[in-house]
């Protein structure tokens, strides 16, 4: 599966599933300029031991039926919010009573990059 095609599949929905520790999550997220962004922790989503990990498996479904369209690996990285301020206020958009102020004191954003090497398909 290319860049491109995870790309689209991240569009079509906004929510994923995270392979976490504790067993798969499904989480919202964005895409943005080649990444998954995502907020986790305080208030918004419990996504445990996310944001201490260095890969993870990221499942994307179909919108339509819940298919899965593709399974793949993903570099996580926290990022910074004031650096970042274009990503969190795409996310506080996409999010109903989302609060970047909230988030910068609470909760972390993190970015989910594909690895380079070609994703698996999903079974």
């Amino acid at each position: 599966m290319s860049l491109p095609a995870i790309e689209e599949g991240a569009k079509k929905s906004s929510v994923l599933w995270l392979e976490l520790p504790d067993g798969p999550r499904m989480a919202w997220h964005v895409w943005h300029e080649g990444a998954i962004y995502l907020v986790t922790g305080g208030p918004e989503q419990r996504l445990p031991g996310l944001a201490e990990a260095e890969e993870i498996e990221v499942i994307l479904r179909s919108k339509d039926n819940g298919a899965r369209l593709v399974r793949f690996p993903a570099i996580v990285q926290v990022v910074d919010q004031g650096e970042q301020a274009d990503v969190v206020a795409l996310l506080a958009r996409e999010r109903l009573n989302g609060s970047s102020d909230r988030w910068a004191a609470e909760s972390q954003v993190v970015r989910l990059t594909p690895q380079e090497m070609a994703p698996r398909h999903a079974d």
